[in-house]
């Protein structure tokens, strides 16, 4: 059972409605989703697109999310050799080149494959569209053995119906204040609450605050006591809801304020 907030956003929620029908299908990553909270847990079919104004977001297990859009168009985050959706995606993006979040084997019919990182340290830059779909990166960089690989990692943002949702990847740092204007303002944060291949749980917390999503939905976490533990660090400012399904539909209208959603598996 999920429990929703109910708290007086009335004029935020018409400010909203507004701001929905004077811009464009994609999101411009502004801070619009501030109204009642609510998810709808629905059983995913793949032949069917969420309604204007929804996003069906589906954790498929790790690092690794199946975005579809109203228009149909879909993208899988951290795509991988082991971890796949049930249809093959428009979009994949491949945060780090680490073995369970990339590989080079990508299925025949997607249309763009995005690369979180660039070769030799350089910088790789994304900005596509595919219907109502908007996808574009932010890089950072990743501890090794012996120091850092610069760009190795990205912050993929995706952008639609009035939502901006921002999938961390293997970051291991907190964010500076470029990163922070480069990403926008974000309503969904999807965040790896491992505590050790990523960064500490207490820094990942901080990252989140520095964000200020609406919604956080953990990944990346292997263990429920992990989890359990990432959620006490921050359930002072967002708590959790429990999802009995591994799919939701979301919407700027309707989407749980300062709420950890946890979706089954890790």
């Amino acid at each position: 059972m999920l429990h929703w907030l109910r708290s007086m956003v009335a004029p935020l929620a018409a400010a909203s409605a507004v701001l929905g029908m004077a811009t464009a299908a994609l999101a411009n990553c502004f801070p619009i989703a501030r109204a009642p909270a609510s998810v709808v847990p629905v059983a995913f079919q793949p032949a069917a697109a969420p309604d204007q104004g929804e996003v069906r977001l589906s954790f498929l297990g790790h690092s690794s999310f199946l975005i579809v859009t109203p228009q149909g168009a879909t993208a899988v985050t951290d795509y991988n050799g082991t971890i796949r959706a049930s249809i093959t995606p428009d979009i994949v993006t491949m945060n780090n080149a680490h073995s369970t979040h990339y590989t080079d084997f990508v299925e025949p019919g997607v249309k763009h494959i995005l690369r979180g990182w660039g070769q030799d340290g350089g910088v790789t830059e994304h900005d596509i569209t595919e219907r109502d779909l908007r996808v574009r990166n932010v890089p950072t960089n990743v501890r090794e053995f012996g120091g850092t690989r610069y760009n190795g990692n990205s912050i993929f943002v995706f952008e639609v119906a009035d939502l901006c949702i921002a999938h961390l990847g293997h970051l291991h740092h907190t964010l500076t204040d470029v990163h922070l204007g480069e990403l926008g303002y974000i309503d969904v944060l999807l965040v790896p609450a491992d505590g050790s291949y990523t960064m500490a749980q207490e820094l990942m917390v901080e990252v989140i605050r520095q964000i200020g999503p609406t919604l956080v939905v953990p990944m990346h976490y292997f263990s429920s006591h992990t989890l359990g533990r990432f959620i006490e660090l921050i359930e002072d400012s967002y708590q959790p809801i429990f999802s009995e399904t591994p799919t939701v539909t979301l919407s700027s209208l309707k989407l749980p304020y300062h709420k950890i959603l946890v979706l089954p598996g890790s």
